[in-house]
């Protein structure tokens, strides 16, 4: 497995532990429904980015696109939930835009798996 992948899968794992840690921490606060949000995002899409690496390794899936994939989609967690994270435990936002940013980049990385799957792998193409 190619070291692209191995960092995806690793990214994928934080997500999920992100995530249950949100949602723990989101459970004994008040007030911290965009914690909950964020804890959603980071569960939703963690094993999303495991089939990812995978699919990516496996050579099933068009290699590049599918690495782009992965990482807009980790990148836009990383914006869209730690701006929303961030604004639920400190009051104080990321930066200026940076959860729109992020859910953007989730919407792309979406696409680019849409993308990924129509073309062919290279070993397809033939």
């Amino acid at each position: 497995m190619a070291r692209a992948e191995r960092g995806l899968l690793a990214l994928g794992a934080l997500a999920g532990l992100l995530g249950v840690a949100a949602s723990a921490a989101a459970t004994h606060m008040a007030g911290t429904d965009s914690l909950k949000t964020a804890a959603q995002f980071l569960l939703f899409h963690a094993p999303a980015i495991l089939a990812l690496a995978g699919l990516s390794a496996m050579g099933l899936t068009h290699r590049r696109l599918t690495r782009l994939a992965g990482a807009a989609l980790v990148l836009g967690l990383a914006l869209f939930c730690g701006d929303l994270a961030l604004r639920a435990l400190h009051g104080t936002p990321l930066f200026p835009m940076a959860a729109p940013t992020g859910g953007f980049l989730l919407m792309a990385g979406w696409l680019f798996v849409g993308v990924a799957a129509l073309i062919p792998a290279k070993h397809e193409a033939r």
